[in-house]
């Protein structure tokens, strides 16, 4: 056992060094903090899009995926279509409980996209929570590793050449979830330190000390002594957090302004006199979440005219709603038809996906690259160390056969000449 490491006997090493660019290094974790990012706002967009039970393709299509109603854009287009045909059989019974049937696919289904929207965004949260406590162990490691290295080093600097290897790799896990820059404190040691929204610096750890650990409170992520709220520039923590309260919430807010303004368009054109109770929609449901039909409408209490058997105005007015125009001017929750802003906000979440995936395909490439760039300063090239092999054994077989040449020299010279 030597300071440089267990070595056998017969052999005397000299020096160990690490072979490291610091400046690759640095620009490596950046690299893969913005992979961290990217990678879960990919896997965050994909649950919210499979939420909806709808998919996106090139031409920005809205095409169901596997729901039993087709995802809410086809119960929009049923509802509207079942009002249609209760128009063109207004005292038809069957058409009457049809129409109810869509009504309640229509409220369900909307229910449900909210209800999982919501619940994709608590699963951010978990996930959140769980690389909190990733990131704490892997500081705790780094801690651990510091003093290790700190101690092997005091008459060899520079020589706990596996320690080192481990911390860097405990570096990169670290990277991959919170944008974390290290100082080397020039003894073996590290400080590792982040940045809060006014660009200072707070320190995380240093040596050995830990100060104090990260941590979530549902709106940002804490660290530090006084649990400063940390500006997470890159990691997988900061891409959650971009796509919970940015492309998911403003999904589900899209979908309440849609809730509100479906309830308000159909009740004034099926109920034109505001009659209490007369209502198709409940008027408490202004939310995608708390949509719901009117209570107690049933298919002999629902109305297709105001005048007598067979009137059919009313039908005709809310299946019309199909191609109305709405405007925020005229003081509309959005411009254009329904069917144009449902798939507005369905699309631009799509769009939201495409272009997370591009960005992330595109950064696991300049990840690599860097990576590799690495590789040639501190990486083993196995193709190098193969042939560094043949030529020792050459070598060797060429001082054997020195010394077997000496050999058969002296014999001839002191036994063979003698006699």
């Amino acid at each position: 056992e030597t300071p440089e490491g267990a070595v056998s006997l017969g052999l005397e090493v000299l020096s160990m060094k690490q072979i490291r660019d610091t400046l690759l290094d640095r620009q490596l974790m950046r690299e893969i903090g913005l992979s961290g990012s990217l990678e879960s706002q990919q896997a965050a967009l994909q649950r919210a899009l499979a939420g909806l039970g709808q998919n996106i393709d090139g031409s920005a299509d809205i095409k169901a995926t596997g729901s039993t109603t087709g995802g809410l854009g086809a119960a929009i287009d049923d509802f509207f279509n079942a009002f249609q045909n209760l128009a063109s059989r207004p005292t038809d019974a069957g058409a009457r409980q049809t129409l109810l049937q869509k009504a309640a696919i229509l409220t369900s289904t909307m229910n449900e996209a909210d209800t999982r929207l919501a619940q994709v965004q608590s699963d951010i949260d978990t996930d959140i929570g769980g690389n909190v406590d990733k990131a704490n162990s892997l500081i705790t490691t780094i801690s651990d590793l510091n003093s290790q290295i700190a101690r092997f080093e005091v008459a060899h600097p520079g020589s706990a050449v596996d320690l080192r290897d481990q911390r860097q790799a405990r570096l990169e896990e670290l990277a991959a979830i919170i944008p974390v820059r290290v100082i080397d404190l020039g003894d073996g040691q590290v400080k590792l330190t982040v940045k809060d929204a006014g660009n200072t610096d707070i320190d995380l750890l240093s040596g050995n000390t830990i100060y104090g650990a990260l941590a979530f409170n549902g709106t940002a992520v804490t660290g530090g002594a006084s649990a400063t709220a940390i500006a997470l520039g890159s990691g997988s923590m900061q891409g959650s957090l971009t796509v919970r309260d940015g492309a998911i919430q403003t999904l589900r807010d899209n979908l309440d302004l849609f809730a509100d303004q479906f309830v308000s368009a159909v009740n004034a054109a099926y109920n034109p006199s505001s009659t209490v109770g007369g209502d198709f929609f409940a008027a408490a449901g202004t939310t995608a979440g708390t949509i719901a039909v009117q209570g107690g409408l049933t298919a002999a209490t629902l109305v297709a005219g105001t005048g007598a058997a067979g009137d059919n105005s009313i039908a005709i007015a809310v299946a019309g709603l199909v191609n109305q125009n709405f405007s925020v001017g005229a003081g509309d929750n959005f411009d254009g038809t329904f069917g144009q802003f449902y798939s507005r906000s369905v699309s631009d979440l799509g769009q939201a996906l495409s272009t997370a995936t591009s960005r992330a395909a595109d950064q696991d490439k300049i990840q690599q690259l860097v990576r590799n760039q690495r590789d040639t300063i501190s990486g083993v090239s196995m193709d190098e160390e193969m042939a560094d092999l043949v030529k020792y054994q050459r070598a060797f077989q060429a001082s054997s056969r020195v010394f077997s040449v000496v050999d058969e020299l002296l014999d001839t010279i002191v036994n063979r000449l003698g006699h």
